[in-house]
């Protein structure tokens, strides 16, 4: 089931981040292999589609982070 939110902050060198569930709750860690492209670098206020994970220790976190892309423009090939 997929969930949005927005990025809380990101830390390019370690590779981690926080995500803020849109519907409330914990913000949510996510590992830079959690998004949909490793290249990307997640900037605050930027929404994301997640999934969630138990990961050891019983924690939840985010995967499969993909980009929400605003309406009014069209992505181009």
């Amino acid at each position: 089931m997929a969930h949005y939110g927005l990025i809380k902050n990101y830390d390019g060198k370690q590779g981690t981040g926080t995500i803020t569930p849109e519907k409330g709750g914990d913000a949510l860690m996510f590992q830079k292999e959690g998004l949909e492209d490793p290249k990307q670098v997640p900037q605050p206020t930027q929404r994301y589609s997640f999934e969630t994970s138990t990961v050891d220790g019983g924690k939840t976190q985010a995967v499969n982070l993909r980009r929400q892309h605003s309406g009014g423009a069209q992505r181009t090939a």
